[in-house]
């Protein structure tokens, strides 16, 4: 098969060489010309990824996978389009930025030809497929969805840094608008992908079609909104529990050893691609729902409360120096899309305090280039806020933070032990020794 694949982002290119891989002649079109440039010099553009690099060491030089930035060079004969566009969301409207994903579907569209299969994997708000892109695909190709090409919605569902891991693991979900568009979807995927035994599962893992784009698209949304409305309620748990002499970790732990509850972690913010974009482009279609808008709201706010919180604590921030430990979104990756360190930072310069950020993945240069000042571990500071748990930072002590007068932990990796005679506050322990070393701040 002859696959194109637009965008080779962190999720996009994995894609492109998982399909080159199983044997398609891969074509990947993307506007970033030095993205191009480095994915034909077989180099991977991005750090992080597990595999990538060894298999476009192997599948560029065959000759399997090659880039480009002419959408008439990968359209046109392909058997099959995948798209992987970012969208993005407005932060002030919680609306769908449709930008760059019009462009690119304009741009496919100008060079489609017929009996092409056209797969978007890029998360969308319900309908989305069939009363946006289809309608704009048909306008400009003049062909006919259904009889001359053939559209489905089969959402990406991997983390970067486990992208072929992922794509093993959980089920390949497809939503098409004819039966012909269903069978040539699962064909296209059941040609590329295989997939891990999982006896946990209520039918055999592989290509699952769920019936409609809609049902498709919902069922992204539902999976990751999920997420972001169990996190909420555990971040309600842990600021009752700060308040109130409990440690919210031990409650959870036994809140789950009964198997109809499965309450997730709190912690300071919900970062990255997916779990703080996606429940507002549900919203986006279903603004009555009242609970996950609330969730949203509440893990926004966690940030500028455990600001505020060390605030109290210290009687005041003007004038003090804050470090912020951790720039990316999560561990194990050097990526801050929606980290919670732009309102942690915001919040604490807005206390008055002089700000540094530190991150084990990024260097003084790309720490300034945030508007950042960079941090070293040895030099003095007077508050320190974890912020990403990144393993280095569970093993980090007072004697490493000159001068440190509180230290706030948003994700309950610091140790008594390690800040022993240094006050913590950590999310959602609010245990009596805990609690009244805070307060003797």
């Amino acid at each position: 098969m002859k696959t194109a694949v637009v965008a080779l982002g962190k999720i996009g290119l994995p894609l492109a060489v998982q399909f080159a891989d199983a044997g398609h002649e891969v074509v990947g079109v993307d506007v970033n010309a030095r993205q191009v440039e480095l994915i034909n010099q077989a180099k991977e553009p991005f750090p992080g990824e597990a595999q990538l690099a060894e298999k476009l060491a192997e599948l560029v030089p065959a000759g399997r996978l090659r880039a480009t930035t002419d959408y008439a060079e990968a359209i046109p004969g392909a058997d099959a389009v995948v798209i992987v566009v970012p969208l993005f969301v407005d932060d002030a409207s919680w609306e769908p930025d449709f930008g760059w994903m019009d462009e690119a579907t304009r741009s496919l569209a100008e060079h489609l030809t017929p009996g092409t299969l056209v797969s978007y994997e890029t998360t969308l708000p319900v309908g989305t497929l069939r009363t946006r892109f289809v309608p704009m695909i048909e306008e400009i190709s003049g062909l006919k969805e259904s009889q001359d090409f053939f559209a489905v919605f089969s959402p990406e569902r991997v983390l970067t840094g486990r992208v072929f891991a992922d794509l093993r693991k959980y089920p390949k979900l497809i939503g098409a608008i004819s039966e012909e568009g269903t069978a040539r979807a699962r064909a296209f995927y059941e040609s590329a992908l295989t997939f891990d035994e999982r006896p946990d599962l209520p039918r055999p893992n592989g290509v699952w079609d769920l019936g409609s784009p809609e049902a498709s698209e919902l069922a992204k949304l539902a999976e990751t909104t999920y997420r972001d409305v169990n996190i909420a309620l555990a971040n309600e748990f842990a600021l009752f529990a700060q308040d109130h002499g409990i440690d919210v970790y031990k409650v959870i732990e036994a809140s789950n050893s009964q198997p109809y509850s499965h309450i997730h972690q709190p912690g300071i913010a919900v970062g990255g691609h997916c779990i703080p974009v996606y429940p507002r482009l549900y919203l986006s279609g279903d603004p009555s729902a009242t609970t996950v808008r609330t969730a949203r709201q509440l893990n926004a706010s966690v940030p500028a409360f455990l600001v505020e919180r060390a605030a109290g604590l210290l009687g005041s921030l003007k004038g003090l120096k804050a470090v912020v430990l951790g720039a990316s979104y999560r561990t194990g990756v050097k990526e801050t899309a929606f980290s919670g360190v732009f309102p942690v930072v915001e919040a604490l310069r807005a206390q008055g305090a002089e700000v540094a950020v530190h991150d084990t993945y990024y260097d003084d240069e790309e720490i300034a280039g945030f508007g950042w000042a960079p941090y070293h571990l040895g030099e003095a500071a007077d508050l320190v806020i974890v912020q990403t748990n990144h393993p280095e930072y569970a093993e980090l002590s007072a004697a490493e933070v000159p001068g440190v007068k509180l230290v706030v932990d948003g994700r309950n990796i610091t140790t008594a032990e390690n800040w022993a005679g240094t006050p913590r506050l950590v999310l959602g322990d609010g245990s009596a020794s805990t609690h009244q070393q805070a307060e003797e701040a």
